[in-house]
């Protein structure tokens, strides 16, 4: 059933201190304005990154020599499948896409990978 999560965070429970501290993030509006961009590069593409074929996908998510070695990692390390690898594509292209990069860095795509990386860590188990 995990597989089918693109995004897979765990996420800590609060302590009183940190749930009463009211910290300073990007306002709604700035974060709206840098997800419309994002989608409007993906429409440009001519798809949104979700709906985007393999070999579309091969295209948008062009990988580098440290990109490749991050996914042969994840499939050869992590038993990562390779329906797996293309979802964190994906989501590595629109990490990009939100971020305003033209192309997708070995960064994003590692953060992607580490989004996938829980159910590994969960299927392991303490």
């Amino acid at each position: 059933m995990l597989d089918r999560l693109d995004l897979q965070v765990e996420v800590p429970a609060l302590t009183s201190q940190e749930l009463l501290h009211v910290g300073t993030g990007e306002s709604t509006a700035t974060v709206r304005q840098r997800v419309l961009a994002a989608r409007e590069r993906q429409s440009a593409r001519g798809v949104v990154n979700a709906l985007l074929p393999n070999r579309a996908l091969e295209v948008a998510c062009a990988l580098d020599a440290r990109g490749t070695r991050l996914v042969a990692d994840a499939v050869d390390r992590g038993g990562m499948s390779a329906r797996a690898v293309h979802r964190a594509m994906r989501v590595a292209r629109t990490i990009a896409d939100l971020a305003g990069d033209e192309r997708v860095s070995a960064m994003a795509l590692g953060e992607a990978l580490q989004y996938r990386a829980y159910e590994a860590r969960f299927m392991a188990g303490p």
